[in-house]
């Protein structure tokens, strides 16, 4: 299982990172600050929950838009899968590989499941400076709460314009 107690704390800077978004162009975290981020891993590009997940967030966009929240999702397929996927489902957001070294992010952030080599529904949502401010981690088989996005995501964009 994932180790969550690795997990970054609320409070704590978030672990950088440098992955490939879907159309092989490197992303690294810690260069997107100055916006709040929403990092959210998912198990598999087209699989039921996550794909309902996903396109949730595709069609209700407002609470990212209200705080210019960028989204980076987040699993361990290849950018071919993730592009297709993308394509497939009409994701206008980040969708980052963490294909290889397979989960290396995953682990980083406590959310790797050695026993199926996939990541858990791990969301972590940071302020403008890189600084954790909501985390959660579902168990197998959960969706997340869109109303519990918009309730962190809302606590900080006031701070963003506070």
């Amino acid at each position: 299982m994932a180790n969550a107690s690795a997990a970054p704390e609320v409070g704590a800077e978030a672990p950088d990172f440098d992955l490939v978004n879907q159309f092989g162009e490197p992303v690294r975290l810690s260069s997107l600050r100055g916006r709040p981020t929403v990092v959210l891993f998912f198990p598999f590009a087209f699989s039921g929950i996550c794909t309902s997940e996903l396109c949730e967030i595709r069609d209700n966009w407002a609470p990212f838009a209200d705080v210019d929240a960028q989204v980076l999702a987040i699993s361990v397929d290849s950018k071919f899968a993730l592009r297709a996927y993308a394509e497939s489902e009409g994701y206008d957001f980040t969708l980052l590989a963490d294909f290889w070294p397979h989960g290396e992010v995953a682990r980083r952030y406590g959310v790797f499941d050695e026993s199926s080599g996939m990541a858990l529904r791990g969301t972590f949502i940071l302020d403008a400076e890189g600084i954790v401010r909501y985390r959660v981690v579902n168990p197998r088989g959960q969706a997340r709460s869109l109303a519990e996005y918009r309730d962190a995501l809302s606590a900080v964009g006031a701070g963003v314009r506070g």
